[in-house]
């Protein structure tokens, strides 16, 4: 009567509170995941969780479920982990280097996850901040690369792990505090703190800024998140960060996110892999492990959208 997949759905549900953002977690479309809901409530005989509530309130079948979930689905894994590693050997190179710089938020756990289930695979992270890591991955120096401006070159996946809004962090008592959206006009006067990298790189620029024609009174650069809060908490100017890195700071009303144009600007974020290596089994596995922490420990984050 139960069947894995209902035990998956369920669980996208609870972590994602919408059954909109479940769908697009397990690619199915939301008519089929309702469909798979009604099905097995028809099978079971009980309702599992109640319609248009938010957040989602689960019945007591629902919850007993859930409690499956937790218990048989990390198992689930565990023994895909053991399989593969039976099929393809445990040993092999996984040396990365990111683009990203608040990206250790979950990249971290992720790579302690992997290193525990993959003990013999030689593992090495480097810093993309001085450094062009994207020719390294097609010189073959790397084996992964986690960036959010993919290039085309030959040889070279690019394998979409999430998306993300990048939103601007302001002061609480900034004008821009009570605006419902930011326009890019409103930046004219503004310093705009940015990570030290290139301004084509920078979404805040490319893709609302320029288009806008607009520049900011001035631009200043810092390496580390917590001091570009710092920064825009004190009025020493206002920045753009993803939404899961801005959310710790904002939730304890550091500083005020706002969001960049009536409908957000959203990226996604992806893990460029050179073709040989993307059947490999651990490389496999990272990649569903870094998915999973993600979903997990990122608070507004999202199954990747076609298109940027």
């Amino acid at each position: 009567m139960l069947e894995i997949r209902h035990l998956k759905t369920l669980h996208a549900l609870r972590e994602t509170d919408s059954l909109v953002e479940a769908a697009e977690r397990l690619h199915l479309t939301q008519s089929a995941l309702s469909h798979q809901f009604k099905e097995l409530e028809e099978r079971l005989g009980l309702q599992l969780f109640v319609r248009k509530t938010r957040p989602v309130r689960f019945t007591s079948a629902g919850l007993r479920l859930l409690q499956l979930a937790d218990s048989l689905l990390p198992q689930l894994r565990s023994a895909e982990r053991d399989l593969a590693r039976l099929a393809g050997g445990t040993a092999g190179r996984l040396h990365m280097a990111i683009e990203c710089h608040s990206c250790f938020q979950w990249l971290m756990p992720t790579i302690d996850q992997f290193r525990d289930a993959w003990p013999e695979v030689e593992l090495d992270l480097a810093s993309g901040f001085s450094f062009a890591p994207l020719p390294a991955l097609a010189r073959g120096d790397l084996d992964l690369v986690v960036t959010s401006d993919p290039v085309e070159l030959p040889g070279i996946t690019y394998v979409p792990l999430f998306t993300y809004e990048a939103m601007l962090a302001v002061a609480n008592q900034h004008a821009l505090a009570n605006r419902p959206h930011v326009r890019p006009e409103d930046l004219v006067n503004e310093t705009l703190i940015t990570y030290p990298v290139e301004r084509d790189r920078l979404d805040i620029f490319t893709r609302f800024l320029e288009p806008a024609d607009i520049e900011p009174a001035q631009v200043r650069t810092s390496e580390l998140t917590v001091m570009m809060m710092q920064l825009v908490a004190s009025g020493r100017g206002v920045c753009c960060v993803p939404n899961w890195a801005l959310h710790e700071y904002s939730a304890r009303g550091y500083v005020t996110a706002k969001r960049l144009g009536e409908k957000g600007l959203f990226a996604t974020l992806f893990a460029g892999i050179r073709a040989d290596m993307l059947d490999s089994p651990f490389m496999r596995d990272f990649l569903l492990t870094a998915k999973d922490t993600s979903f997990a420990t990122l608070e507004g984050v999202s199954a990747a959208q076609k298109g940027r």
